[in-house]
């Protein structure tokens, strides 16, 4: 036996990974799994590597969002899709860490923001007629930011496209999901609702 065969041999073994029985998930799992995440998954998903239903997974979910309320993570949900996110009391330490703080919104931009968190899916078009002004500079500075993403093609002449707010728009505004916005004043939600009224065509 050569010198490095009896090394090898000394050396710890690594341990081979426990996989979790099928059909069964537990929350520090369901917390394990999302922390490494690198995007929102899916219940769907969560489910099907769990091998359990999309009712258990979205049961763990409410616990483990209980859970975290006073940790320095949060659970945020979009739709069907959920994430870890950094608390949002912890964002000025982690902005003095990574080196920056995300840049500051131009006002052009949060009024863009505003009516795409609201009226969502929306075209371009709309947020044009709303505003009154061309929005596409600003538009694209915030789909950049990944504050707003892409939502798929309206049903409509051109087939524009449709834009809503992603995780990161939860996250930069301390939101678990969209039911947590605010609500509008009266003439806020009329005056959308007005401007927006003849369609995603136009």
């Amino acid at each position: 036996m050569t010198d490095e065969q009896r090394l090898l041999e000394q050396m710890p073994q690594p341990q081979q990974p426990v996989e979790p029985p099928p059909g069964e998930l537990s929350a520090a799992q369901l917390e394990a799994l999302l922390f490494v995440a690198e995007r929102p998954l899916a219940r769907k998903e969560i489910a099907s590597l769990a091998g359990i239903s999309v009712t258990d997974v979205d049961a763990l979910l409410g616990d483990l969002e209980v859970t975290l309320r006073e940790r320095g993570t949060r659970l945020i949900a979009s739709g069907d899709h959920v994430q870890l996110v950094t608390a949002p009391e912890a964002g000025r330490l982690i902005a003095r860490y990574v080196g920056a703080d995300g840049g500051r919104l131009s006002p052009a931009a949060l009024e863009t923001l505003a009516i795409v968190a609201y009226r969502q899916p929306v075209t371009r078009a709309i947020i044009e007629r709303i505003r009154g002004v061309d929005s596409d500079y600003v538009l694209r500075s915030l789909i950049h930011r990944r504050l707003v993403v892409e939502q798929g093609r309206a049903d409509a002449v051109g087939r524009p496209f449709l834009y809503g707010t992603g995780f990161d728009f939860l996250e930069r505004f301390g939101l678990t999901s969209l039911d947590d916005l605010p609500p509008l004043e009266p003439e806020a939600a009329m005056r959308l609702e007005a401007e927006a009224a003849p369609g995603l065509d136009e």
